[in-house]
């Protein structure tokens, strides 16, 4: 019989709905809430990504960090049964401590092969990015709440015996909370996914730090071209948000891949239309050692028994193809309106996008 006390969290006033906050308010297996975070330093040594999650209708808890330092990535990985105490965001060696609401953060790994202790400081309020919603047919797939914040992080890295110092001035770093439903591996699509596959995707998600600004840019598109995602937002500490209206990105890819080597994204402000140039520091596929798809060795929300961890080291000199189809972070150096800045460039791009040019899932640059 199930346990239906309450717990801890039904002390606050947080309640959305006539549930304990042990429920969430849909029973659909695949709710999720988690969050990401990217470190990079400014000359594209390093590039560190970590996050954590759960998924209340599997009872799991997860989380993950990935350290790229020259052509290695260093990755841990944790996964246990998710307890009443949601305001303890721990699992295995990795945890996040919330000092201070949306201003604060100590990102945490306890771990020999991999270890950190990092003070997270936002610069710029958190913002809203659009409400995310994707269909299979007549089915749900996808509809998430998501915010996003760019700041100062300070502390130190350590893996295969090098520690790196984390600075404010040489160091970026951004991060993103999201809540709602989202695809969990293990579940049987059916006819509709028989009946509407995916012809292609194209994805563009971008938090820029750029000193006394930030900037969003985020894109997605279907095969043709078709925009089901849109925003590109200036944020301006004591302003008023400024909208760049439809962002239109230039992207040249490495010759046989779909690689992004630089870019250049084009801002519609009508007053003064502006570009935002890209330049590709160093890149971490989040199929490797994330979790995210299309991986074959873990992915989120997936069960491993209880106090499993995990640990990796991936050679990036050799090929693995299931990378090219899955989202890839790249650091990156960006520059807008004369000013420099660092953040991330996410991208992913498969199957036929008509825009680029590419024609199918073997399709790439020439």
């Amino acid at each position: 019989m199930a346990d239906d006390r309450p717990v801890p969290l039904d002390e606050y006033p947080v309640h959305q709905v006539p549930l304990s906050m042990k429920h969430v308010a849909t029973g659909d297996r695949n709710a999720y809430d988690r969050c990401i975070f990217h470190v990079l330093d400014h000359e594209g040594r390093a590039l560190l990504i970590l996050g954590l999650g759960v998924y209340p209708n599997l009872g799991v808890i997860d989380a993950y960090a990935t350290l790229r330092t020259g052509q290695v990535l260093h990755a841990v990985r944790a996964s246990d049964t998710l307890g009443e105490d949601r305001m303890r965001l721990a699992v295995g060696p990795l945890r996040i401590e919330v000092e201070d609401p949306l201003r604060r953060l100590r990102l945490v790994c306890d771990d020999d092969s991999l270890s950190y202790d990092l003070r997270w400081t936002a610069d710029f309020p958190a913002l809203w990015e659009p409400h995310h919603v994707q269909r299979r047919g007549d089915r749900l797939t996808l509809e998430g709440r998501r915010f996003v914040q760019a700041g100062s992080v300070e502390g130190a890295l350590r893996a295969a015996g090098e520690e790196l110092r984390v600075t404010p001035g040489e160091w970026t770093g951004t991060r993103d909370r999201s809540w709602g439903v989202r695809p969990i591996p293990g579940e049987d699509g059916g006819p509709l996914a028989a009946e509407h596959p995916t012809e292609g995707f194209h994805w563009i998600w971008c938090p820029v730090h750029l000193g006394d600004r930030f900037l969003m840019v985020v894109v997605q598109e279907d095969a043709d071209g078709y925009r089901t995602l849109n925003d590109a937002t200036l944020v301006r500490p004591g302003r008023r948000d400024r909208q760049l209206g439809w962002p239109q990105a230039e992207i040249t890819y490495r010759p046989g891949t779909r690689h992004p080597e630089r870019a250049v994204v084009h801002l519609g402000d009508p007053r003064k239309p502006q570009e935002l140039e890209v330049e590709i520091l160093t890149s971490s596929p989040l199929a490797l050692g994330a979790g995210y798809p299309p991986a074959d060795d873990w992915q989120h929300g997936t069960w491993r028994g209880p106090g499993w961890t995990d640990r990796r080291t991936y050679d990036l000199t050799e090929p693995h193809p299931l990378a090219a189809y899955g989202v890839t972070d790249h650091a990156a150096r960006f520059r807008l309106d004369g000013q420099t800045g660092h953040g991330i460039f996410e991208h992913g791009s498969f199957g036929r996008h008509d825009p680029s040019g590419f024609t199918g899932f073997d399709s790439v640059a020439r």
